[in-house]
């Protein structure tokens, strides 16, 4: 797996796992939300200083980003579309 495709892998995991959408992840970080998508698509490179926007609203280090996934791992599923409910 190369680099863009860890970022984009590791970065959908920590964002689901905390519950956090695209748009919310990327108000807190100060990146375009449709870049951020473009990240977890691995369509766009990732500066540094992006990564370090990422890492600090996610609240993780920027080696959890490179973490190589166990082999088999099924990749991260994106959280459920739509508004949550009030």
């Amino acid at each position: 797996m190369d680099g863009r495709a860890l970022i984009a892998w590791n970065l959908r995991k920590i964002r689901v796992a905390k519950g956090l959408s695209q748009e919310k992840l990327a108000a807190d970080a100060g990146v375009d939300r449709a870049y951020l998508a473009k990240l977890e698509r691995r369509s766009v490179n990732a500066g540094v200083d992006v990564l370090d926007k990422l890492v600090l609203a996610l609240g993780v280090t920027l080696a959890e980003l490179f973490e190589v996934p166990i082999e088999g791992a099924i990749p991260p599923a994106p959280l459920r579309g739509g508004r949550k409910k009030s």
